[in-house]
């Protein structure tokens, strides 16, 4: 195959991680493939020309969408009318539906083939989505293996490739080394991860730290370390800390390294999202918690969904299976009670482990190599 121009678009930190690996082996692959597109860190470090950075994408929540949306109408445009002047092979949606299907649509309008990375949750929520799915894309890449059949039974060409995920986070975790690494002190350790997005941290943020302020007051030997994604989120979770003396004495704020807090963690506050995935893949005993604002949450409740859960260990194992908190529920009292429940219930912790190992295996797949073989297969055809 000649030299080739794969277009792609990520929109937040999770889409970098999964579209890198993918960029990585269509490299391998192709002889001395051009990629460009919305790119993050990984994806540009993978060798992707950013015409637009993932942080210009990034956006949660029905509220802050709409204060955004000409601005990314604008982005969207800008970016269709110049795919559609030079003609990549294949163009690659990662994930953020709401922006990537409507630019599938038209780019595949335009014959240009199209691939979806991440089917939208319609077995969740919204599933009159898969007939807009089925105008956009010439191909979808799953990432859990029940969507399947779900594609299959629509007549919609898909490839389950596995969770790119389960094949970077090691089946055994090495808790003792991850502690070494971050140089924690012994003790229980609970991970606080509040998200990787400035709405998130600023909505869920100030709970989960007095959440463990609450927890530090009860436990004076527990710890707590919080992965930050980027050096203006660390600097709010650093303003949080400020104010509550307890927490912050026990409290080590990291740049990046979720994997390792994770992993050195004996139990996690985790903000629903990806990272609930991760977390369950580092075997940990968790709880998920949520909160946005009063708008979005209403929004969110008036459109409904299909399912009682929202947290992805939960949404996999078809029933709670770790404790969801959101909105109102999300009080830091009952999230410190909660978190204490999961740490003290070691036979709970021995049932998660089990559970989480299947979903480890049932997830582990060469998830690069499969998905650039379906993009290749795409861009033939």
């Amino acid at each position: 195959m000649a030299s080739a121009f794969l277009a792609c678009a990520a929109g937040e930190a999770s889409g970098d991680l999964l579209a890198a690996p993918v960029l990585e082996a269509l490299a391998r692959r192709l002889p001395q493939p051009r990629f460009a597109g919305i790119a993050g860190d990984r994806m540009i470090a993978a060798g992707c020309e950013a015409w637009h950075h993932i942080r210009e994408l990034s956006v949660r929540g029905y509220a802050e969408v709409l204060a955004a949306l000409p601005r990314l109408l604008r982005m969207r445009a800008e970016l269709r009318a110049r795919l559609t002047r030079e003609r990549p092979a294949v163009f690659i949606g990662v994930d953020s539906p709401d922006f990537n299907l409507r630019l599938e649509m038209q780019l595949r309008a335009a014959g240009i083939p199209t691939v979806h990375y991440v089917s939208p949750s319609i077995w969740a929520w919204r599933g009159g989505r898969i007939e807009k799915i089925r105008r956009a894309a010439d191909r979808v890449l799953l990432v859990f293996p029940f969507e399947q059949k779900i594609y299959d039974d629509a007549g919609i060409a898909a490839t389950y490739v596995g969770h790119p995920l389960a094949a970077q986070i090691p089946v055994q975790p090495d808790v003792a080394g991850a502690r070494a690494r971050l140089a924690l002190p012994a003790g229980p350790c609970v991970a606080v991860l509040p998200g990787s997005r400035r709405a998130e941290v600023e909505h869920i943020g100030p709970v989960f730290i007095d959440a463990m302020e609450v927890m530090a007051a009860r436990d004076r030997g527990m710890t707590f370390v919080v992965p930050a994604a980027e050096a203006r989120l660390r600097a709010k979770i650093d303003a949080l800390l400020a104010t509550r003396a307890a927490a912050r004495e026990r409290t080590r704020v990291v740049d990046g390294q979720s994997h390792a807090c994770l992993e050195a963690a004996d139990a996690v506050l985790v903000a629903s999202g990806t990272a609930t995935l991760e977390a369950a893949l580092y075997k940990k005993p968790m709880v998920i918690a949520y909160r946005m604002p009063r708008l979005s949450a209403w929004i969110m409740r008036a459109i409904g969904g299909y399912l009682p859960y929202v947290g992805l260990p939960n949404i996999l194992a078809g029933e709670f299976l770790v404790p969801e908190l959101l909105q109102e529920e999300a009080t830091p009292a009952a999230l410190a009670r909660a978190v204490l429940d999961q740490l003290d219930d070691e036979p709970r912790r021995l049932r998660l482990v089990g559970r989480f190992g299947e979903m480890h295996e049932s997830l582990r797949r060469d998830s690069p190599a499969l998905a650039a073989d379906a993009i290749i297969a795409t861009m033939k055809r």
